[in-house]
């Protein structure tokens, strides 16, 4: 048996660690939306982001311009991933990539079979998605109770399912396509690779620039403008020496982290989750598209998660780190139903126009990420103590040896 010790990234432990104070920062603002916009100040709360500014109204700026950035931080997360970070072995990687993929395919399933034919079958994206900040946030507050492999392991699997929201939206949620402007797009991306890889340039700001306007050109190709960011964050340099200072990835990743925490996503909540509860809302979850999102995000994202996981190890393509059990992927599972910011997100470009579904579904997703939080708290702080292996929650153990788990 050969046990390899990994210290946590200095990224990684101050993105965790701003996790939790961005969680609670973030139900904050979505208490308050929800009260102002139940008040008499309601109507001004909700016309004030619908008012016009530039061509747009304060919510299409919030939702992709604001997100743009946020999108952008997922890319450089991941990038990072990819370099140093599980991802960055296929074999450690499998586990969480597997996982992923069950944490979207079964509540996509879920969704469909509910709403399959009907006006709301657009909804089948909302569900699939993980919101980063929340599910890391309540794992925060767990603190040592339970193992670091478990902290990686769930940031992995949310990073890859933000991926998989990602390419989804791209791929289904996109308006009239202008060829045009989405080749405009593209030609700025290469110019920002030329840039990295032929030029060399390890300054910010050309990058910065040319991703402006690669947002402008994919917001008037009919492309999701989000999308964007993401393709920006894989134009910049990245040193492969972990927590490179001067690397401009993690210059960058290092500027943005708290911004995004403590300003943009609370904006994005409190221009988002104004939603109207009247008379009868509880009976609104019984609809075909809010049961859809509430099972798929309570229920099908830890079957999926655990049962994908399970298979992965079971087939011999991954094994548990050492200081991990199948509680603890259950838990992660759970705190995986936690949808709020990327599942309101979609919402959002699934039922465009259609104010009543919007305000379901995002009532759904409120429910379902509280269960889904309050659920896997409760799970790994019961039963999600570390393993008697664990030596150091500041390292990860794996076992190469043995028979799969």
């Amino acid at each position: 048996m050969i046990r390899i010790e990994r210290p946590l990234s200095l990224s990684f432990k101050e993105f965790f660690a701003s996790s939790k104070a961005g969680g609670i920062i973030l139900i904050l603002c979505t208490i308050l939306s929800l009260s102002v916009a139940n008040s008499t100040l309601g109507p001004a709360w909700l016309g004030f982001w619908h008012q016009y500014v530039a061509g747009l109204s304060i919510e299409h700026w919030v939702n992709d311009a604001l997100m743009a950035i946020f999108f952008l931080l997922i890319g450089l997360e991941l990038k990072r991933e990819l370099v140093n970070g599980e991802l960055s072995d296929l074999r450690n990687a499998m586990l969480p990539m597997l996982a992923a993929a069950g944490g979207i395919a079964v509540p996509a399933l879920i969704h469909f079979g509910l709403n399959a034919g009907t006006a709301t079958q657009a909804g089948v994206g909302i569900p699939m998605a993980t919101d980063i900040a929340f599910a890391l946030g309540v794992l925060a507050l767990l603190g040592s109770r339970v193992p670091a492999s478990l902290k990686i392991f769930l940031t992995a699997l949310a990073v890859m399912d933000d991926l998989g929201a990602i390419v989804v939206i791209a791929l289904f949620y996109t308006a009239e396509l202008s060829f045009l402007y989405l080749l405009g797009a593209l030609a700025v991306f290469a110019g920002l690779l030329a840039l990295n890889r032929v030029l060399r340039v390890m300054a910010l700001l050309p990058y910065i620039a040319g991703g402006a306007l690669m947002w402008f050109l994919m917001l008037e190709s009919g492309v999701h403008a989000t999308i964007a960011g993401v393709l920006l964050a894989f134009t910049i340099p990245y040193s492969s020496r972990e927590d490179d200072a001067q690397s401009p990835s993690h210059r960058l990743e290092h500027i943005l982290h708290k911004p995004v925490t403590f300003l943009i996503l609370p904006i994005f909540a409190l221009a988002n989750t104004g939603i109207i509860i009247g008379a009868g809302w509880e009976t609104e979850l019984l609809s075909a598209n809010s049961l859809g999102i509430i099972l798929g995000l309570v229920a099908g994202k830890p079957v999926g998660i655990f049962l994908f996981s399970f298979a992965a190890v079971a087939l011999g393509l991954c094994r548990l780190p050492l200081d991990l059990a199948w509680r603890h992927i259950l838990g992660a599972g759970l705190l995986g139903g936690i949808g709020f910011t990327m599942s309101i997100f979609i919402t959002n470009l699934a039922f465009v126009g259609a104010g009543d579904t919007i305000n379901a579904s995002k009532m759904a997703i409120l429910v379902a990420s509280l269960v889904a939080g309050v659920a896997g708290f409760t799970w790994l702080k019961l039963l999600g103590g570390p393993l008697a292996t664990d030596r150091d929650t500041d390292t990860l153990d794996f076992e190469a040896d043995e028979a799969p788990r």
